[in-house]
């Protein structure tokens, strides 16, 4: 049977923007920024970016494309059969961890959705109460959690080029429309301009071992990096296409995404004298606010929790794919089979995140209840982890000759092979020292 893969070189490159392009820009991003300080931390997370995260980014995108298999399959057989291969059964679990409680997140987006649209945020009354009294009901946040992983499972069980593609070639121009819409009519509020100043004059005392660490989670976070995403995604690729640019243009629409989103969000909470360090609770607490005093706020509501949704399946069917692809190639299970058995799992997993708001409020580890942990766990070490193995295997384990050929698509394209003596030193020392000094740092930070 022949191996799935995109159609085109758009809908190749649209899928991996839609896999880093997600909640991360408009939930996690916002909120970061405020927390650490406003434009210093942007400034430290676009160094990061492109110093260690693109080359990461790179190296998935070689051990993917190199092998056309699944994650597993591919350390597997590109180290030829060495205990390599349990990393890649290592970025196959991680991505599941984070779906599940992704999920929940993806949940609250349909629930304020529907909120919007029957213009719950346009009183007063309730709005402070409204998303706590979200989170800590039962049943609610279930549901919700369960519709969102119902949709990210039917698309992805319909395949590669005709779900997967299809989806990302509509809906993620349509992401960057509302977006960049909602950012524009931002900036007409009056007080908006506090908000541009806070997200672009850098306050560089704000900036430590914690803040870099956080822009450097943020960066594999937001760039779906240490969790096989990447290298899933680039095994549908075809070998005629240009490693460099795919990446960089994921790398710079991630990036471009993230810093309109704190353009549609940030003068509007300073337009309205609302605290930008609200963390996690910004988009959901915060932002209702602002829209029910807003002139349309209706009509910006439903647009940007749209869009909040739109953002969360881009990466939510990514994540899913990854051990769909192990259990169809690996297990022999039929797509659909391999789909119902991971929304199973990350259906139980996600129940006991949403219920840790609730019922299970009781339970907690390391001061957090259990969406906490799972959240930093997934966010500032396995997909450190992930990220640091990755580049120790294509640096250290690899042929030179082997990821030279590849990122060069066999020496026919000259600009990278100008740029790979420079990218091989960044993924053999630069990113892995960067990493380790980073995760320590922040760890006692």
């Amino acid at each position: 049977m022949s191996r799935d893969s995109f159609g085109s070189r758009f809908g190749a490159l649209v899928a991996m923007a839609g896999s880093a392009v997600g909640l991360g820009n408009l939930w996690r991003f916002p909120y970061l920024v405020g927390e650490n300080g406003g434009a210093a931390f942007i400034i430290v997370y676009i160094i990061l970016s492109f110093l260690i995260c693109l080359p990461i980014f790179i190296s998935e995108f070689v051990i993917g494309r190199r092998s056309q298999k699944n994650a597993y399959a591919a350390f597997r057989d590109l180290s030829g059969g060495s205990g390599w291969r349990w990393v890649g059964l290592f970025t196959i679990i991680v991505p599941l961890v984070v779906l599940s409680y992704y999920s929940v997140i993806g949940g609250w987006s349909i629930d304020y959705l529907l909120k919007s649209c029957t213009f719950s945020f346009t009183g007063a009354s309730g709005v402070n109460t409204m998303f706590t009294d979200l989170v800590t009901s039962t049943w609610a946040p279930l549901l919700a959690h369960t519709g969102f992983l119902l949709v990210t499972t039917l698309i992805v069980v319909v395949g590669i080029k005709d779900g997967i593609e299809k989806f990302s070639k509509v809906m993620m121009p349509l992401l960057f429309f509302i977006v960049i819409g909602i950012a524009i009519y931002s900036l007409t509020l009056e007080g908006a301009q506090k908000g541009i100043e806070y997200l672009f004059n850098p306050d560089f005392s704000k900036i430590n071992a914690k803040a870099c660490a956080a822009a450097l989670g943020q960066a594999f976070f937001s760039l779906s990096l240490g969790f096989g995403t990447i290298m899933t995604y680039a095994s549908y690729v075809d070998k005629k296409e240009n490693i460099m640019f795919q990446s960089t243009a994921t790398a710079v629409s991630d990036l471009m995404f993230a810093m309109i989103a704190g353009v549609a969000i940030m003068p509007a909470v300073f337009a309205f004298g609302l605290n930008p360090q609200s963390g996690p609770g910004l988009v959901f607490e915060t932002l209702p606010l602002v829209f029910g005093q807003m002139p349309a706020g209706s009509l910006v509501a439903i647009l940007f929790f749209l869009a909040l949704l739109v953002a969360a399946l881009t990466s939510s069917i990514s994540m899913l794919e990854v051990a769909v692809a192990y259990l169809v190639e690996e297990k022999k299970f039929s797509r659909i089979a391999a789909c119902i058995v991971l929304f199973i799992i990350c259906w139980v997993i996600g129940a006991v995140c949403s219920l840790s708001f609730g019922p299970l409020s009781h339970i907690e580890i390391d001061g957090g209840n259990l969406f906490d942990f799972f959240d930093n766990l997934s966010s500032n070490i396995l997909m450190t982890l992930g990220s640091l193995l990755t580049v120790l295997f294509v640096g250290w384990r690899l042929k030179k000759t082997d990821v030279y050929d590849e990122f060069t698509n066999g020496g026919t394209l000259s600009r990278n092979a100008k740029l790979f003596g420079v990218l091989w030193f960044l993924i053999r020392f630069v990113c892995p020292l960067a990493i380790i000094a980073i995760f320590v740092s922040g760890l006692i930070g």
